[in-house]
């Protein structure tokens, strides 16, 4: 088999299952491990997989930049962002993580809420603007333009005075294997920071995130209240059986 065909293969294997073993692909086909490595680096390089320890998951659809994620899964977000919106009570203080689900659950919010919001999207922010009851805390710091959000050490000290009822955590992947991921390293420390800030952590996870995984762990399953998602797959099932509490969209 050619090297071509062998990648095609391991794509077509990694869409089909959700993951590729490198050990079990390599007894199949008759080659060294060290070959199959070698095609999902390659792969991953090229932005077709996420490698992890012993082979590869698909890679989520939401490293894509802030403008395409925008018209990704539309529906499927305005479904969590009503669930969401309904864990902010009156007189409630959240903290809205960044990206286009979380935007989505600013613009849910009822047009007569009373609560505080603390964010660190300037996108999230202006959304709210037309939300006289809600009062708004924005955090400063480095922006980091794939999200459009602030990370970094000052964003970080400014979370510190914080305290919250609830925070709504937007991540890229979410693997029963993988755990909850994203794409980049900073902006994962600051979602920790944030869930360290709030008595409860709920994840937003649209159905193409689920399955997928990025670069970088997040917080572990045992740290989120539960994980809001209009999902239905294997996947969902899997995160259940472990204890997972998951809220339908």
């Amino acid at each position: 088999m050619l090297v071509g065909e062998r990648r095609e293969l391991l794509l077509a294997r990694l869409a089909a299952d959700g993951k590729v073993l490198a050990k079990d692909v390599a007894a199949e086909l008759g080659v060294s491990e060290d070959s199959i490595r070698r095609d999902l680096r390659d792969l991953a390089a090229a932005g077709l997989c996420q490698r992890v320890y012993g082979g590869a998951l698909p890679v989520s659809p939401a490293v894509a930049d802030y403008a395409s994620r925008t018209a990704i899964a539309v529906g499927g977000k305005d479904r969590i962002a009503a669930v969401a919106a309904a864990l902010v009570g009156p007189g409630s203080t959240v903290i809205l993580d960044g990206g286009t689900t979380t935007l989505a659950v600013a613009k849910a919010f009822p047009e007569d809420l009373e609560a505080t919001v603390v964010t660190h999207s300037p996108t999230v922010a202006v959304a709210l603007l037309d939300h006289p009851g809600i009062e708004v805390f924005l955090l400063g710091g480095r922006l980091f333009r794939h999200s459009a959000v602030t990370c970094g050490a000052a964003a970080a000290e400014a979370a510190q005075s914080i305290s919250a009822d609830v925070f709504l955590l937007g991540v890229t992947g979410v693997h029963p294997e993988a755990g909850l991921t994203t794409g980049d390293a900073d902006e994962a420390a600051m979602k920790r920071t944030l869930a360290r800030r709030a008595a409860d952590t709920y994840v937003l996870a649209s159905a193409e995130k689920l399955g997928a995984a990025s670069r970088f762990g997040v917080l572990p399953f045992g740290d989120v209240a539960g994980i809001i998602t209009d999902a239905d797959d294997q996947n969902v099932q899997e995160l259940a059986a472990r204890g997972v509490p998951i809220l339908r969209a």
